[in-house]
């Protein structure tokens, strides 16, 4: 198991995502989503999104990183979506983790490990 904790820095606020796990949430400047990965995930994407509208059953969209019109997304964000990736207890038992505009830039991100 691991926790990350994701806060927003920016001005706006953002909409994260997190799959395999599953996830997603609003975040309004200055607040942080405490993101517990359970036991067993190898491996991860965490990205922001913009411009978000949802009803209260968790539908709508967002104009980047949208996954499927979900609040709590099961599937990656439409390009453009700036990455952090995670892989845990991977290669001699290692874990390690990038920030990847692979799927293009949508917003500043900063990943550190503690």
């Amino acid at each position: 198991a691991a926790m990350f904790n994701i806060v927003n820095n920016c001005r706006d606020t953002i909409w994260p995502a997190a799959i395999p796990r599953g996830g997603g949430r609003q975040l309004n400047s200055g607040q942080t989503w405490n993101l517990d990965v359970p036991a067993g995930t190898s491996a991860a994407r965490i990205w922001g999104r913009t411009g978000c509208n949802f009803d209260s059953s968790g539908r709508g969209s967002c104009q980047t990183g949208d996954c499927g019109g979900a609040l709590s997304c099961s599937l990656s964000g439409k390009s453009p979506t700036t990455l952090a990736e995670f892989t845990l207890n991977g290669r001699f038992n290692l874990d390690s983790f990038d920030l990847s505009v692979i799927d293009g830039f949508n917003i500043p991100m900063q990943f550190s490990s503690t």
